[in-house]
């Protein structure tokens, strides 16, 4: 059943077009993940969801009650039912953290609220500095005292802004599993906004991209990994390209060779076309039979952890690939080409040879 329903949502500031007829569903325990860069629009729709905005037109219901319609709010912010956790934690400093999440209980007239305050405090694994005031708390500390509240009141819809972009890596992965865990455990559906694409494909049960206040695509992670439905959704996933190519009876005519067209690809006009592939189809050393030998000049190498990180010129493109050890700039190296893993877009003439 959809929990929350938006439709042909837009959205002005000024002669900024903000939202451009969104559509979106999110399900009863379903967690969303939008991606986008700053502007896209993701956080405006969050916005808007929350009641903090209205729309210039479009609808949004909430559980079949229609929230928002083309900017008449029928359902004000505070009887919405959400719950929010923003990047910079929002809490108050003179309270405690004990304070801070039964706070929002209170305000509800909430029964016992220190108790159940306390009780969700342990469930973020911060029973101990239930005293502390922010200040005397970590960022991931005070992150998962903001966590803490926003489920506290039992939300129908958790709405997360960027909640971990202050935090640094391991810290990242580590709240991000909680809050998984958490609106899973309590069968909460989440709109989760982030520009970090391994946060939203860990999370999301379905995840979207937006640009130019437009939803581009939503889908698995797995699907808007293999089968990126534009070519802007392939560069912002990281794919390389675009490189210049032809389909031809079924085939395709790409720098590196021909090979047959991938199965992805099977319903790209014939013509002519920009290619573009992921690391896992590109590397060093592999025999496979399917694999197609290319020579390409090394530009630079980063260390790593497990070895280094390769830039390389292939056929006038910049590609990243890990190897055990680094070669010196400006040497011929042998990358082979996976093209079964090819993702491929029509374009014309002109287009193509100007990539």
């Amino acid at each position: 059943m959809t929990l929350l329903h938006i439709e042909n949502a837009h959205k002005r500031f000024g002669t900024h077009q903000a939202l451009a007829g969104v559509d979106l569903r999110v399900g009863h325990g379903e967690i969303v993940c939008l991606l986008g860069a700053s502007g896209s629009g993701k956080t405006t729709l969050l916005r808007v969801v929350a009641g903090l905005e209205t729309l210039d037109a479009g609808r949004v219901a909430l559980a079949g009650d229609i929230a928002d319609d083309a900017g008449s709010q029928t359902i004000p912010p505070e009887r919405r039912h959400l719950g929010m956790v923003f990047q910079d934690y929002a809490l108050w400093p003179h309270l405690s953290a004990l304070d801070n999440v039964a706070l929002a209980l209170r305000s509800r007239r909430q029964r016992d609220a220190a108790k159940q305050a306390q009780a969700m405090l342990e469930r973020v694994g911060l029973a101990a500095q239930a005293q502390r005031r922010p200040h005397e708390l970590s960022g991931g500390q005070q992150q998962r005292v903001a966590l803490a509240r926003a489920l506290a009141v039992r939300p129908r819809l958790l709405l997360c802004d960027e909640p971990l972009s202050n935090l640094d890596a391991s810290l990242r992965e580590e709240l991000r599993d909680l809050i998984a865990e958490v609106i899973r455990e309590h069968g909460l559906s989440a709109l989760y906004i982030t520009h970090d694409q391994r946060e939203a494909f860990a999370l999301g049960d379905r995840v979207g991209v937006m640009q130019a206040g437009s939803l581009l695509q939503i889908g698995t992670a797995a699907g808007l990994w293999q089968r990126p439905a534009n070519e802007a959704i392939a560069r912002f996933t990281h794919a390389f390209g675009p490189w210049p190519a032809r389909v031809q009876a079924g085939l395709l005519h790409a720098p590196w060779g021909t090979s047959p067209l991938p199965s992805t690809a099977a319903a790209t006009p014939e013509g002519y076309a920009h290619v573009y592939l992921r690391e896992s189809a590109l590397g060093f050393g592999r025999n496979a039979a399917h694999c197609l030998p290319v020579q390409a000049h090394a530009l630079g190498a980063l260390p790593t952890g497990q070895g280094v990180e390769m830039r390389c010129a292939l056929h006038g493109v910049t590609v990243r690939l890990h190897a055990a050890a680094a070669l010196p700039a400006g040497d011929s190296v042998l990358v082979h080409v996976d093209p079964s893993q090819a993702l491929v877009y029509s374009h014309n003439q002109m287009e193509c040879l100007a990539a």
